[in-house]
């Protein structure tokens, strides 16, 4: 069950708006994977290129199964880093999945995040479009303060949310090679295990 918040975010999300929220890493922006045009607006909020993809957040590994193809690597890492700051780069399952993501290509990412609220709202809305609160090529916000400021009235709805988040982004592995590569370093090292 949400409340406050949270509730109103589920709410905007349904009618098919852009909201700002907490996560365990930093602030981002989300939509439901299956709406177009909020999907389209995180672009043209964060004036992002067209040629990156969007994450997709899940409140559960079972809500993208039917989506993505986890190999026995991501099944490890799910087990060992969700929920959790570890986003994993899969195969989409064939036919691709019914969302509006990814725009191209046959690969999602995807994390499970280890933040209250949100999860919450995921298991309510089901998968949501995701990515940080900023414009493209800044850094990401940290408070809902911060998301104000960078992103102004652009986004339709700021989670009013106490407590810090991470502070630091994801990991991205992409999981489709063999073996797994780190796209990106961040929140965790997933090959020692150990939070950075």
């Amino acid at each position: 069950m949400i409340d406050g918040g949270w509730q109103t975010a589920a709410h905007v999300l349904r009618e098919g708006g852009v909201v700002a929220s907490p996560t365990d890493t930093v602030w981002g922006l989300v939509t439901l994977a299956s709406c177009a045009a909020g999907v389209d607006r995180i672009y043209a909020i964060k004036d992002r290129p067209a040629d990156l993809e969007l994450p997709l957040l899940a409140a559960a590994v079972a809500d993208i199964e039917a989506l993505v193809d986890f190999g026995p690597a991501a099944r490890e890492l799910a087990a060992r880093f969700w929920p959790g700051a570890l986003t994993m780069v899969v195969r989409c399952r064939d036919p691709r999945p019914a969302i509006v993501i990814p725009r191209r290509g046959d690969t999602l990412a995807v994390r499970v995040p280890a933040h209250r609220g949100l999860q919450a709202l995921l298991a309510e809305t089901g998968p949501l479009a995701s990515t940080s609160a900023n414009p493209h090529g800044r850094s990401p916000a940290n408070t809902a303060g911060e998301v104000r400021r960078l992103l102004g009235d652009r986004v339709d709805f700021v989670v009013h949310a106490t407590g810090p988040v991470g502070g630091v982004a994801s990991t991205i592995v992409d999981c489709t090679v063999e073996p797994c590569t780190v796209i990106r370093a961040g929140a965790v090292d997933p090959f020692a295990g150990q939070l950075r």
